[in-house]
């Protein structure tokens, strides 16, 4: 989720870049060399570089690209999580941690150079108009939004707008083989953060987060509120794949669990100054059992939350040791649109410890150092973890706990086999939904009288379309033993379709009868003896 760090120098340096493009009109160039140079600064050296480059060299270059090449070089010399986000992707990227956008309200595919809806967002503009499932989108208004050469970025710009604005769209519908026309008036669409919520067990609620952007909160408190209410006790909240996100709403998901004036966090910046953050009297989930879900893909925010509630004994982390970020990046405006997002601090779990991975041999090597978990075994055996002795913590209780490069579950739960873990990823990279959705677009009315509770409970994936799948995945150069894995490749297509004909929930529902780690966390729920965590290898 970031890129790089260090001091406040190269804040200095990439603000002044962009300042430069600015003032470099009103320099005058019949100064000599060592009159603009008299101030002997590195700052005020780039910026006239860039400037000699803009007015007198020989040949037309873009300095705006020169500023970007220069201001990410710099930030690769610091840390691999500061960042600096272009003009141009400012506003996609501020929409996302935002978490909601000013659209029309579906999702869809370019399917065969057509936009082609494969669910309206429930109450959004297009399914308060009747926009359904395979509908093709044709005309915006006056623009054609079908054709080979339409990329998706030029769609999407093309249904957005301002907040009330109307649009006119020109619609086909192939189940009644008609085109027809209606005006909607854009609306704030919400890009969810809270994926899944449903109740495991008659006692057990789950809430699945995919990041922690500006709305997660709010849903997470009314994902809460509604399983409380359906009779949750006990909590398994799934971070797996989360890579972080804003560090106040990570602080606001762990006050949920932890009594007043228990630690969440601490930070220290360059100057040792550190500040810390309590929680208050204000949780709704405060001592009942809570599991916390991570992987190797589960970073920053959702370590924070997993490492405030395994210090304070608040909670069981379950899975696999998270990746390992420790670092806080605060986002500063360079004045011409584009910002940085620059690492100020450092955090701390509530016993001391820091989980940031070593970085010092740059960012290539700290990437690898990720997929090396995958060569080393550490994804297969808890035994394979190796963390040095210097950095043991002790929880209130007397739990041990490591600090160096990511949070150490307290029970381990090994990744699948290559096979198992490339069903997950056919469905994780959208093979599967785009070959449900061609399914489905051959005649949706055969699921038409298919109910969510009697969908889960009784449709199957019968051998007919699980062999088309083979062949489509095949057409696709995947190679792999799909009769030895036919059940889980059949439950993976049934969650997508429900997926397409209901919602999120309904395929995540269908999904945890074989996840392993939720498996887990059943086991644990009905056990009653506690269980004592497994303790890495040390170096």
């Amino acid at each position: 989720m970031s890129k790089k760090y260090n001091y406040l120098m190269p804040t200095i340096i990439a603000a002044a870049l962009a300042l430069g493009i600015f003032m470099g009109g009103k320099l005058h160039f019949n100064d000599t060399p060592e009159r603009l140079f008299t101030t002997n600064s590195k700052k005020d050296k780039l910026n006239r570089l860039i400037d000699y480059i803009d007015y007198e060299y020989v040949d037309e270059v873009n300095t705006d690209s020169i500023v970007d090449v220069t201001v990410n070089s710099i930030l690769e010399k610091l840390d691999p999580h500061s960042v600096y986000i272009p003009e141009d992707e400012m506003a996609r990227v501020s929409e996302n941690m935002k978490g909601d956008f000013v659209g029309i309200g579906v999702n869809f595919y370019t399917y065969r150079d057509t936009i082609s809806v494969i669910r309206a967002i429930p109450g959004g503009p297009s399914d308060k108009k009747g926009i359904k499932a395979g509908d093709r989108i044709l005309m915006a208004g006056a623009d054609t939004l079908y054709g080979k050469n339409l990329a998706n970025n030029a769609i999407v710009g093309k249904l957005k707008g301002a907040a009330g604005s109307p649009v006119r769209l020109t619609v086909y519908r192939k189940s009644e083989d008609r085109t027809f026309s209606v005006t909607l008036k854009r609306d704030v669409v919400p890009i969810k953060s809270v994926t899944a919520s449903y109740m495991l067990e008659k006692d057990m609620g789950y809430i699945k987060v995919n990041r922690f952007a500006e709305s997660t909160y709010r849903e997470f408190k009314r994902a809460l509120g509604q399983l409380r209410r359906q009779g949750a006790q006990k909590l398994v909240l799934d971070l797996r794949d989360n890579p972080g996100g804003y560090l106040g709403v990570a602080e606001k998901m762990a006050d949920e669990f932890l009594p007043d004036g228990k630690l969440i966090l601490f930070t220290k910046n360059k100057k040792g100054k550190i500040d810390k953050t309590f929680a208050t009297d204000k949780g709704d989930f405060e001592g009942r059992p809570v599991y916390v879900l991570l992987n190797e893909r589960s970073a920053s925010a959702s370590e924070i939350v997993a490492g405030a509630l395994q210090d304070n004994d608040a909670g069981v982390i379950v899975g696999r040791r998270s990746f390992g970020k420790g670092l806080v990046q605060r986002e500063m405006a360079l004045g011409d649109g584009s910002a940085v997002r620059l690492t100020v601090s450092r955090y701390y779990t509530p016993t001391g410890r820091s989980i940031q991975k070593d970085y010092s041999n740059g960012t290539e090597d700290y990437y690898q150092s990720f997929t090396d978990r995958y060569h080393n075994g550490e994804l297969v055996s808890v035994d394979s973890i190796k963390v040095a002795d210097s950095l043991k913590f002790t929880t209130p209780k007397g739990k041990v706990v490591y600090g160096g490069g990511g949070i150490v579950p307290d029970v381990f739960v090994p990744v699948g086999s290559n096979e198992e873990e490339a069903v997950a990823s056919m469905e994780r990279m959208g093979l599967m939904s785009y070959f449900v959705f061609e399914h489905l677009e051959e005649d949706r009315s055969r699921y038409a009288d298919y109910g969510q509770n009697e969908f889960i409970d009784h449709f199957q994936v019968d051998d007919i379309l699980f062999q088309q799948f083979i062949t489509f995945a095949v057409d696709r150069k995947l190679r792999m033993d799909f009769y030895g894995h036919e059940a889980s490749i059949k439950r993976y297509l049934k969650s997508v379709i429900a997926e397409q004909l209901f919602n999120d929930n309904v395929g995540a529902l269908i999904r945890s009868t074989e996840d392993a780690m939720l498996q887990k966390v059943l086991e644990l729920g009905r056990s009653t003896i506690e269980q004592a965590p497994r303790v890495p290898a040390r170096d």
